[in-house]
């Protein structure tokens, strides 16, 4: 039996200063075509590919959900919601596809 995983995420610039929250059922893939471009839209036109964060769910409505809440609240709670998990603001997505 599989057991589905969805993700809220969100990724942001080389300099932290522009962030794009988002959902998926793929984390891994979607990520990647982020830091690929492959969608012309707001992630790519502000280069936001790398992963600061994420939360996985087992149902999709609880993701996006969340994903609401993270997106109507302030800039600075995302990035309190950022340095929570990752102090470093690290790319969490590092290793992922070597």
């Amino acid at each position: 039996m599989q057991i589905n995983q969805y993700a809220v995420y969100i990724i942001t610039n080389k300099a932290n200063t522009v962030f794009y929250t988002g959902v998926t059922g793929e984390l891994q893939i979607r990520i990647l075509q982020h830091k690929r471009k492959e969608y012309k839209g707001f992630s790519a036109r502000f280069n936001c590919n790398k992963l600061g964060y994420f939360e996985l769910f087992q149902w999709i409505q609880d993701a996006i959900d969340r994903e609401k809440q993270i997106k109507a609240g302030s800039r600075q709670k995302k990035i309190d919601l950022i340095v929570s998990v990752n102090s470093s603001w690290s790319d969490m997505s590092d290793g992922w596809y070597d």
